[in-house]
C-alpha cells in the first residue's frame, strides 16, 4: 500500500510506501491520506507522525506524470483537493510531526509545513521546486512557507526553487531539531515531549498560537484570554496544579 497507517504505542504512523518513487505524491495517494486522517480522528492516538519509506526521501512531491495535460478546472480541483486534505491538520485534535528522513521537494514539504512540528534527519533535503516547472506551489506552499520562515526567506525560496540542507532547514526555523538515529524512533521520542500532557490545552495552545499569525497583536490578546480562561475550567488543570502543590506528577484526562 502506498499509504500505510500504523500504530505504536500512543502514536498513530502514516506511512509514505513508495520508496521506489521517492514517495511521491499522485492524486491517489492524496486522497488516501485523507481517509488515513479520517481513521486516525477517530482513534485514541495522542500524537500523529508522518514519514516516508526507505532512508532516501520523506516524499520527493507530486507525480509529475500526473501533471501533463490537464485542464485548467482540471488543475484547480487538483490543487483544492490537496490543500483541503492538508489543510485537514491546523485543526487535527492531535499534534502531528513530519519525520523528514530524505528529500522533501514541493507536495512533500507542503504536507510537511502543515503538520505541527517537522524534525530532520541529517541527509534531510528541502525546497518548493516548482518555479523550474514553470508553475508555483499549489498544495499550500505559498501560505504556510511564510508562517513558518517570514516572508522574505520564503519569497527567496520559492522564487528561486533552490534546496535546503538540514543545517539551513533549523537554522531558519523551517524544522524545531536535527535527529539522529533511527528516524521514527527519534520521531516518537520528540512526539513525547508533548504527548504526555492534556489533549484539550495541548488544542488551546496550539490555537491561540496560530491566531496570533492572522490577528493584531491587541485581537489575539483577546483570544489568548479566552483560551487562557476555557484552560482553567478544565479538569485536567485543577489536577495539575494540585499536583504541583503536591510535588507529584500529574495524571492527566483529557478533561
Amino acid at each position: 500500500m502506498p499509504v500505510e497507517l500504523t500504530r505504536r504505542d500512543e502514536f498513530a504512523i502514516i506511512t509514505l510506501n513508495r520508496p521506489e518513487a521517492l514517495n511521491a505524491l499522485s492524486f491517489q495517494i492524496v486522497k488516501d491520506i485523507g481517509a488515513a486522517l479520517s481513521e486516525v480522528a477517530e482513534s485514541d492516538a495522542r500524537a500523529l507522525l508522518f514519514i516516508g519509506a526507505g532512508d532516501r526521501a520523506f516524499c520527493a512531491g507530486a507525480d509529475i506524470s500526473e501533471l501533463a495535460g490537464r485542464s485548467l478546472s482540471e488543475a484547480k480541483r487538483g490543487a483544492e483537493a490537496g490543500q483541503r486534505t492538508f489543510a485537514r491538520l491546523d485543526t487535527f485534535p492531535i499534534p502531528s510531526v513530519a519525520i523528514i528522513n530524505g528529500y522533501a521537494f514541493g507536495g512533500g514539504m507542503e504536507l510537511a509545513s502543515a503538520c505541527t512540528f517537522r524534525i530532520a534527519t541529517p541527509n534531510a533535503k528541502m525546497g518548493l521546486p516548482e518555479i523550474k516547472l514553470g508553475l508555483i506551489p499549489g498544495y499550500g506552499g505559498t501560505q504556510r512557507l511564510p508562517r513558518l520562515i517570514g516572508e522574505g526567506r520564503a519569497l527567496e525560496l520559492i522564487m528561486t526553487g533552490r534546496t535546503v540542507e538540514a543545517e539551513e532547514a533549523e537554522r531558519i526555523g523551517l524544522v524545531s531539531r536535527i535527529v539522529e538515529g533511527d528516524a521514527l524512533e527519534a520521531g516518537m521520542a520528540f512526539a513525547r515531549e508533548f504527548t504526555g500532557y492534556s489533549l484539550p490545552v495541548l488544542g488551546f495552545a496550539r490555537d491561540a498560537v496560530k491566531r496570533a499569525l492572522d490577528l493584531p497583536v491587541y485581537e489575539g490578546l483577546k483570544v489568548e484570554a479566552d483560551l487562557n480562561t476555557m484552560s482553567f475550567q478544565t479538569e485536567d488543570s485543577v489536577e495539575g496544579t494540585a499536583a504541583f502543590l503536591a510535588k507529584r506528577k500529574p495524571e492527566f484526562k483529557d478533561g
